[in-house]
């Protein structure tokens, strides 16, 4: 049966695009070749035809953030954008800190950044403003005032929830009493990335209410968006915790150096279960390997995009606000929300700052993976 959770927020309509294969490039790529018509805009706005934007991911080689890229490039040559896929292999706030530094020096129109860092970033971002340039976050956000717009793939009560859903699930398809008890532990990058962080929270709390019968074994394990220290701590989880039923990966690489840590001791869905959020291309082989039977995740190819047409829009001189629509061509209309709406108790700026939410996530199975090419 294809799964799909569908998700739809009355505040935003989205008809999502899926992203292009993963791209196994370097830190630098650009795409930038005219459009016909350009950006649409607001009234009195500017065409965002010509802007350039640094596009900077957590990390360069994930393949959530590769396909974040490709879906960047494909409606940057489609608007009339020049976007530069500038990274790092590793994971670090001093890594984003040059880079975000070798863009002002550049001297681009805007920055579309994923934090590792909830406020680390927060004085280079402000000083790129400073120097003119417009910074949109997303995936990982940072303090409101240092970004405009921040592109999210969902709230915290959403994904915290779909979290354990997919492991109950999973679960009771393997035959375990969900209603009984359930040995279970989080893995993910670190309490530092803000967004990660607040679905476990959520996660937590919905499964005091929902499984109040379930036993966190241990506190979550974090391995820092690292691809070897997930196989090393996935393995330490495995051996700390033998009768351990399920293990939750809120992080992009966190769950595939689990499923390999599974394999390489020899462990299958049968023997345990394991969830959390990739991109199909990241976790087909896991799933043909019968090492886990479901995970989840969202278009990040239109995140990806979503988050260089902002940044590129407001550097153009248009002027965005709370509860506005915007229509962006090739995908469809989005609409604004405040800050609050995704941090309780951020304050939103008049104009040009706040929040544009993914309407759906998607349960990638057996039966539905091969529909997804990202």
């Amino acid at each position: 049966m294809k799964k799909l959770l569908s998700l739809t927020l009355a505040t935003c309509m989205l008809v999502l695009a899926v992203g292009c294969g993963a791209n196994s490039g370097g830190n630098t790529q650009q795409a930038a070749a005219p459009a016909e018509n350009g950006g649409e805009s607001n009234e009195g706005g500017g065409d965002i035809a010509g802007m350039t934007v640094a596009f900077i991911p957590k990390v360069t080689g994930n393949s959530f953030f590769e396909a974040a890229n490709d879906g960047a490039q494909k409606y940057a040559s489609e608007w009339g954008i020049t976007v530069n896929y500038m990274g790092s292999a590793t994971a670090s706030v001093n890594d984003q800190l040059e880079v975000i530094q070798q863009a002002i020096d550049q001297g681009v129109d805007a920055i579309s950044i994923s934090s590792v860092d909830a406020t680390a970033l927060d004085e280079k971002l402000k000083e790129a403003q400073d120097a003119g340039i417009v910074v949109c976050t997303w995936d990982s956000d940072v303090s409101p005032d240092a970004r405009s717009m921040m592109v999210s793939q969902g709230t915290a009560s959403v994904l915290g929830p779909m979290l354990v859903e997919m492991g109950a699930d999973a679960l009771k398809n393997r035959g375990v009493d969900v209603a009984g008890e359930v040995k279970y532990v989080w893995h993910y990058s670190n309490p530092s990335v803000a967004d990660q962080n607040s679905w476990y929270v959520a996660g937590e709390e919905y499964i005091k209410e929902t499984y109040p019968t379930w036993v966190a074994v241990h506190d979550p394990y974090y391995s820092n968006q690292d691809s070897q220290e997930s196989v090393t701590i996935g393995e330490s989880v495995l051996d700390a915790n033998a009768d351990v039923d399920l293990i939750i990966c809120n992080d992009s690489t966190a769950l595939p150096g689990q499923c390999q840590a599974a394999q390489n001791k020899g462990l299958t869905k049968d023997d345990i279960t394991i969830t959390g959020f990739c991109t199909p291309s990241g976790m087909t082989a896991y799933l043909d390997a019968g090492i886990l039977e479901q995970w989840g995740l969202w278009d990040c190819g239109v995140q990806g995009a979503l988050g260089c047409y902002f940044a590129a829009y407001i550097a153009a001189g248009n002027t965005v606000k709370a509860g506005e629509t915007i229509n962006v061509p090739g995908i469809g209309d989005v609409t604004v929300i405040p800050n609050g709406d995704l941090v309780e108790g951020q304050e939103t700026a008049a104009e040009n700052h706040g929040v544009v939410l993914l309407p759906e996530r998607v349960v990638f199975t057996a039966d539905n993976v091969a529909n997804y090419n990202f």
